[in-house]
């Protein structure tokens, strides 16, 4: 089938999958796994193992399947339009699972931390001042916070860079300069695996040196949440940038159709763009 004429066809629809049903064994065992982990039964881990090993499968084989079907030139505008939409939506949902985070931290550091320093609650807790950052009222171990300078401010740069990269793979590919579109690619994942590389750095540091936990009360629980997410998907956009780098040394993409590599090129602005509002509020401010 041609490209131009698959551009006139009717809307594709794929044939009957099994990878819904595959991705839902998965999930069992991931569910089970986690609730035996979580309650200290040694069969947990395996059952966690088999999950994450089915569920890494099923992504695998039913991208491929996508990959093959794009290259045959069976998505016309329509379906186009329709991972476009889509793609939108789960960035969407993306920025509303941050703005929970980015909101539980507004919530402490502006209104219930102050409230619990007021006067009124100085019978409870007579020794709380308030500030920021703080383990709340009753910790007892002390801790350091982090601060924004060193690993914090390079990890910036570091993804600052990865967004610059990602744009000049981009237009190299609009201008189809595969040689350059190949070397942007791998310094976009270079500089993503070095900044997680960082940030694990920064873990070790802040565990062993600073006494920052995650029991350190609010802001250990805030600190390490919104980064470890954040470094979470850092880690699912690097893959991604692995997957489409692997496509493009295979000859997939042409400078008109290329939604596959935009599709990751919009995660990846995304995270970048999540770690300036880390920075400032969590690191900075």
């Amino acid at each position: 089938m041609s490209h131009e004429s698959s551009q006139t066809d009717n809307y594709y629809i794929p044939p009957p999958s099994t990878y819904p049903m595959i991705g839902s064994i998965a999930l069992f065992f991931l569910g089970f796994g986690a609730a035996f982990s979580v309650n200290s039964l040694p069969i947990g881990k395996g059952l966690l193992a088999i999950g994450f090993a089915i569920l890494f499968y099923m992504i695998f084989v039913w991208f491929r399947t996508v990959a093959q079907e794009s290259e045959a030139g069976k998505f016309n505008k329509q379906v186009d339009m329709s991972f476009r939409w889509g793609m939108s939506w789960f960035i969407f949902t993306e920025v509303m699972f941050f703005a929970a985070f980015f909101g539980a931290l507004y919530y402490m550091r502006v209104l219930s931390v102050p409230w619990l320093a007021d006067l009124e609650h100085k019978i409870l807790w007579p020794d709380f001042t308030g500030g920021w950052p703080t383990a709340g009222p009753g910790a007892s171990e002390k801790f350091t916070p982090m601060g924004p300078w060193g690993l914090p401010a390079i990890n910036t740069a570091l993804l600052l860079t990865s967004g610059v990269t990602c744009t000049w793979a981009h237009w190299a590919l609009k201008l189809n300069k595969r040689g350059q579109l190949n070397l942007s690619l791998f310094l976009t994942i270079a500089l993503g695996i070095t900044f997680l590389a960082c940030q694990i750095y920064e873990y070790g540091h802040a565990y062993s040196e600073l006494n920052l936990k995650l029991t350190s009360g609010a802001y250990g629980a805030s600190f390490y949440m919104l980064t470890g997410f954040h470094g979470f998907h850092v880690t699912v956009g690097t893959i991604m940038l692995i997957v489409i780098l692997c496509r493009c040394l295979s000859g997939h993409f042409t400078p008109e159709h290329h939604f596959g590599f935009e599709g990751v090129a919009w995660y990846w602005h995304f995270v970048d763009v999540v770690w300036l509002g880390l920075f400032i509020f969590v690191y900075l401010v």
